[in-house]
């Protein structure tokens, strides 16, 4: 079962209302689209980032997986891996791979009739989600909908909303978005805010502290994720969670982040760490030193890996991804009561409909 030349497809998708974080702003978001062939399957894999990330896969990644086992996905895994010394692999390379290792995973596990969270091994029969969202561009009525769309109608029991407005200029109105929030998903539901490394170390304290009156666990990034003192000097002064993760593009990141004691979860993303190869063993690295993982975005590309990990808290039901994903591909998983079960089908369980979205095409 010998690998035909991936092909590869980019797409962009304008988001449904102007979106910012702490951090950034946008209005659009591409997908880079992998699929792996062999004479009798195709498996598909997906990341987000520019529309260079296609090109470099389809100039120097393809070549490498023609001709390949499809079932020794370490080997060509490796071989993409050792290809990328003098391009530098953070960023648009470790995308790349990414895209191809997910859609190997799938191939693989089509080619043996399984669905892939079975060819992984199930830990989960049900893989928790959370609502993740509340961009600061949202005016109070749209955040109250989206929130009262996850918890109320869909029934998810925990959420997540964006502060650090303007690099953390405008504290009082995170503030106040944390308090809406709280008053519309109600006392029981989980709340989370994700800073996007907006704050300073003791401004992010100041902001901890006030956080905890409203019953916030989950305090994503309040520094930036490079700062692996300040995310520790944050971590030991407050009670909630702190956590961060998503931008490691390979298992030393993760390494150095758990050796610096400074997050309670990791997050990684598998369509930017290596794939599914490298996201099971940073949760592996993770178990080891007793943490916990939760997934970053793409919640379609990581069911059927979280899964398979012991020691996962839940995906990330992230808004931008889950609208495109929705589209792009028949099989989306539903998260109403909180969770969803990547068990049905083969491979990941999802088709993508090339001929339904060739609008959004740009190579």
């Amino acid at each position: 079962m010998k690998l035909h030349r991936p092909v590869v497809s980019v797409y962009t998708v304008p988001t449904d209302g102007p979106e910012a974080d702490g951090t950034l702003t946008w209005d659009t978001t591409t997908v880079v689209i992998a699929e792996v062939t062999t004479d009798d399957a195709t498996g598909t894999g997906w990341t987000y980032g520019p529309a260079a990330v296609g090109d470099f896969l389809t100039k120097h990644l393809a070549p490498l997986v023609e001709g390949r086992s499809a079932l020794d996905i370490p080997a060509v895994h490796t071989a993409m891996c050792r290809s990328v010394r003098n391009a530098g692999r953070p960023g648009i390379a470790a995308c790349a791979i990414s895209a191809v290792d997910i859609a190997l995973w799938d191939l693989k596990a089509r080619l043996l009739e399984l669905p892939l969270a079975r060819l992984l091994g199930v830990a989960h029969e049900r893989v928790p989600v959370y609502g993740s969202g509340g961009f600061t561009t949202y005016h109070d009525t749209h955040l109250a909908a989206q929130l009262n769309g996850w918890v109320h109608g869909q029934h998810i029991p925990r959420v997540k909303i964006k502060i650090g407005e303007s690099w953390g200029r405008a504290v009082t109105r995170d503030l106040a978005r944390v308090h809406a929030a709280r008053q519309v998903i109600g006392p029981e539901a989980e709340l989370y805010v994700d800073a996007n490394g907006a704050y300073t170390r003791k401004q992010a304290v100041r902001v901890g502290h006030a956080l905890a009156e409203h019953g916030v666990g989950w305090f994503e990034e309040p520094v930036s994720s490079d700062d692996l003192t300040g995310l520790r000097l944050v971590r030991d002064a407050l009670v909630s969670d702190v956590t961060a993760g998503e931008y490691g593009y390979d298992l030393p990141y993760f390494a150095r982040m758990i050796a610096a004691g400074a997050v309670d979860c990791l997050q990684v993303d598998a369509t930017r760490c290596g794939g599914l190869t490298e996201f099971l063993r940073a949760a592996a690295l993770a178990h080891a030193h007793g943490l916990e993982v939760s997934t970053h975005c793409a919640p379609h590309a990581h069911a059927a890996a979280a899964a398979a990990i012991p020691n996962l808290r839940h995906i990330e039901w992230f808004h931008d991804h889950v609208r495109i994903e929705d589209m792009f591909f028949d099989g989306a998983l539903d998260p109403t009561g909180g969770s969803v079960r990547p068990l049905r089908g083969v491979g990941h369980g999802l088709t993508l409909r090339t001929d339904e979205v060739a609008e959004f095409r740009v190579a």
